[in-house]
């Protein structure tokens, strides 16, 4: 199924779009832009709407399963990476991260004119 509501945007989102950013979506990790449009074709779409639904739980179960336990950074990182480039199968567009570093100076109390 693909949303063909014209009168609202330009963009239309087919299954297979959909279903590759579905853990996009769950995890909040999309632009609030294309998290409507993903939410506009599952509530149209009454299979991907079942394997929202279906993802959902899963992910809700392993959080009980699994609550407190942190995955390790390298596994997060395998995991993204999965499916950042399943996206791109999928959909034909890169999904990019930016990266912030965020670094502590320290400050010290002295005036300048005193060192």
């Amino acid at each position: 199924m693909t949303v063909r509501d014209e009168s609202h945007h330009s963009e239309q989102v087919d299954c297979d779009e959909a279903l590759a950013e579905i853990y996009l979506l769950l995890d909040k990790e999309c632009t609030p832009e294309r998290d409507a449009e993903l939410r506009r074709h599952i509530k149209e779409c009454p299979p991907c709407l079942e394997e929202y639904g279906i993802d959902e739980q899963i992910k809700q179960l392993l959080a009980r399963k699994c609550g407190g336990e942190l995955a390790p950074a390298e596994l997060k990182s395998r995991l993204k990476a999965s499916i950042r480039n399943r996206v791109a199968e999928r959909c034909g567009f890169v999904v990019s991260e930016t990266e912030i570093v965020i670094e502590r100076t320290t400050r010290t109390t002295e005036p300048p004119s005193a060192r």
